[in-house]
């Protein structure tokens, strides 16, 4: 199962990519008609992101980009990578139109080493939801080091694995843990018709091969590559509805339980310096 996993994910994300665009949750057209404006995701992070101004900057896993161009946008020298050709299209259509120097690399995550400069990057970025898609925290954590110049600096903000271990919701509103906490070597196969946005497409790639990862070997990968993690906060809300009629929205592009949301985490900025 493992041999193909990629290929599996990538058909999904590849036919995910256009509709991505499409969707109001995106807001691409905002992109467009106000040269200033930056993804809900990185102004979330911005209290704990401080100035990226100057900086020379990966965002991995980037998808369709408008997480990279935002710090772009910010003052970063970006590059964004990910492995869906698609989605690259599309990032890279969207900078051109807006004229943002950001440039966009297809590789797969493991394979980032290939493809980019080692120990040259002063931030690496990854955003919400991608940590799910590698089955080996340890090999990414590598990854990260391999990419960080010295005294650079990861910035993560990922859904909490606590909250990737929900099931689904219940008729009774009881929130019950029923899915891997920690990492498996076999992966949870999903097979869902939708996707995380507003779309109104019928997808007919619907298998996607998933791990969870948990905090504590998040750290630990971070803290064997020789890095130094310089904050950890969990935050109580999400940038999506993971579960779907039990989340309010807060009306900052964010969501959150709503029956006593302080019961569980729902996300987590991390932050990791390389030593110098």
């Amino acid at each position: 199962m493992l041999d193909d996993y990629r290929e599996v994910n990538r058909a999904a994300w590849d036919e995910r990519a256009p509709a991505h665009v499409a969707s109001p949750d995106y807001a691409v057209d905002k992109f467009r008609s106000d040269p200033e404006f930056i993804s809900n995701v990185i102004r979330f992070d911005l209290p704990l992101l401080g100035s990226v101004a100057g900086l020379r900057g990966v965002h991995l896993q980037c998808h369709i980009g408008t997480d990279t161009i935002s710090l772009s946008r910010l003052g970063a020298r970006m590059t964004g990578l990910d492995f869906s050709a698609a989605s690259l299209a599309e990032a890279r259509r969207l900078a051109a139109e807006l004229g943002d120097p950001t440039d966009f690399v297809e590789a797969d995550l493991y394979s980032a080493p290939d493809v980019l400069p080692a120990h040259t990057y002063d931030l690496v970025f990854t955003g919400i939801g991608a940590l799910g898609w590698l089955p080996d925290i340890r090999r990414w954590a590598g990854v990260v080091a391999g990419l960080l110049a010295p005294g650079g600096r990861l910035f993560i903000r990922e859904g909490h694995p606590v909250l990737w271990s929900l099931a689904d919701p219940r008729p009774d509103g009881l929130i019950v843990i029923d899915h891997p906490y920690f990492e498996r070597a076999e992966p949870s196969v999903w097979d869902e018709p939708g996707t995380y946005v507003e779309s109104d497409v019928e997808f007919q790639h619907t298998v996607t091969h998933e791990w969870n990862h948990g905090l504590g070997e998040i750290v630990t990968a971070l803290l064997d590559e020789g890095l130094q993690i310089t904050g950890l906060v969990e935050h109580d809300s999400v940038p999506w509805v993971p579960m779907e009629g039990q989340m309010d929205d807060l009306g900052n592009g964010e969501f959150q339980l709503s029956d006593r949301p302080w019961r569980l985490p729902h996300s987590y900025t991390l932050q990791a310096v390389k030593s110098g």
